[in-house]
């Protein structure tokens, strides 16, 4: 095939990023905004070896799978890739990708257990963040990046967030524009204020304002409280936090407190967290509570046991999962979020819970030290998965259950295929919604020494 040829094309399948696929030629062309279903005629603008890309000239005969989009910006901003299509079909799509991840990838074949929905579709991210730009003709965009681009597409109103979101955004715009506030540039890497980033507790409902900086300090600070908490009453804390690196990360280390106490709480497994701007948490908390719920399920805790929580951030799924009789350890290398693990076991009353600054390889010389061996290991390691050592250092602990929750499910079949070979089989997994509209699935597994169950 060549760059600017028709063809025509049965769509069979859905990316995780989204993309239709079809067959032409002996070749797979992927196609944004498709259905499994669709008759197309397609326009092949890129050609790899083995395969291209192509975008709908004419939809031929439509997939029942399809829906009306119901956003102004979806084709043109880069947070969704499923809004095309039903909810019923995007969960299909999400558990076939999540399965044949396991089985191709991982060589794991376990029963197929029917994802878990997440409760809400739409407006269930409790956290967002809005890069700001000034373009060319000065106007200020507060939004979302277009797809594969740092072009800001304004956007106020993103029915993946809460709908108060879209009022911060609209007074931070005319805040700055008010008061001649400069705009960080990242070519020339000048200029101030640089994204405005949110939370909200979801059964607490407090809210946190955070505005990005590049500087400490902020002009006319007490008038843009001042005019946030008229808007929303809610607002617990308004943070300034400061980020002056030539970088793509969002936020920068250190934060200034401009009204409140600089956190929010919120409830989740009937337990109270303290959330800082540098908390991880997860951005889904109905969902996140049946993601848990299924991860306690299958670490089958029982009375006395110990407990390793690795990457364990700010100790939510440990706390959530631990009883008053549970030995409690958790692992973290951000040194922020192990004060905020410890502070959490303390509002919960969990008086058997210890979190320690190191890595996977570190614990196990500690642990070593004391004469303890973990009876449940649970994971939740970031997108790229889990380290090497890390798996080894688990396998070498003995653990009678490895509980892996994973937001990629194609590093983690690699690294089910690594336990695999040191005696850790794959019992169970179920894929868990907490990204509707989106391609991003998580999964939980459960790994034992021979796959069954002691």
């Amino acid at each position: 095939m060549k760059k600017n040829e028709s063809v025509l094309l049965s769509i069979t399948g859905i990316t995780s990023e989204g993309n239709g696929v079809g067959r032409a030629e002996g070749q797979a062309v992927f196609v944004p905004y498709t259905a499994i279903g669709d008759e197309i005629r397609a326009k092949i603008v890129k050609v790899q070896k083995g395969y291209c890309y192509g975008i709908v000239e004419e939809v031929l005969t439509p997939s029942p799978d399809r829906r009306e989009n119901d956003c102004p910006a979806f084709f043109r901003c880069g947070g969704c890739a499923l809004r095309h299509i039903t909810y019923e079909s995007e969960l299909a799509v999400k558990e076939g990708i999540v399965y044949e991840n396991l089985r191709r990838i991982g060589g794991v074949e376990t029963p197929r257990l029917p994802i878990l929905p997440s409760p809400l579709e739409n407006r269930y991210r409790n956290k967002g963040i809005y890069p700001v730009v000034r373009d060319e003709a000065g106007a200020i965009h507060v939004g979302f990046y277009a797809k594969r681009s740092h072009r800001v597409i304004d956007q106020g109103d993103c029915l993946l967030q809460p709908a108060c979101y879209g009022k911060f955004v609209r007074i931070l715009k005319e805040f700055l524009q008010d008061y001649g506030i400069s705009v960080y540039d990242e070519v020339s890497h000048t200029g101030q204020v640089r994204g405005l980033f949110l939370r909200m507790g979801y059964r607490t409902g407090e809210v946190m304002v955070c505005v990005i900086s590049t500087q400490d300090k902020l002009p006319h600070r007490e008038e843009l409280v001042k005019r946030l908490l008229a808007v929303e009453p809610g607002i617990c804390t308004v943070v300034l936090n400061v980020n002056p690196e030539r970088t793509n990360v969002a936020l920068g280390k250190r934060n200034v407190v401009l009204y409140g106490e600089g956190v929010i709480t919120d409830i989740l497994c009937g337990r109270r967290f303290e959330i800082s701007p540098l908390s991880f948490y997860q951005v889904n908390s109905p969902a996140t509570e049946q993601l848990y719920q299924l991860a306690a399920e299958y670490a089958g805790l029982q009375e006395g046991d110990t407990l390793l929580d690795l990457y364990c951030g700010i100790g939510t799924i440990g706390i959530t999962m631990a009883g008053e009789d549970t030995r409690l350890i958790g692992v973290e290398v951000v040194p922020q979020a192990v004060e905020n693990a410890r502070r959490n076991a303390s509002l919960n009353g969990l008086k058997r819970a210890e979190f320690y600054c190191d890595t996977a390889e570190g614990i196990v010389g500690r642990l070593e030290q004391q004469g303890l061996r973990p009876d449940v290991v649970v994971l939740d390691p970031p997108r790229k998965g889990c380290e090497a050592s890390a798996i080894e250092s688990v396998c070498r602990m003995g653990p009678k259950r490895v509980v892996y929750i994973s937001c990629n499910s194609a590093t983690l079949a690699r690294d089910c295929r690594v336990f695999a070979e040191k005696g850790y089989g794959v019992r169970k997994a179920r894929p868990v919604d907490l990204f509707p509209r989106t391609g991003h699935v998580e999964c939980v597994a459960l790994l034992t020494r021979d796959s069954v169950e002691k």
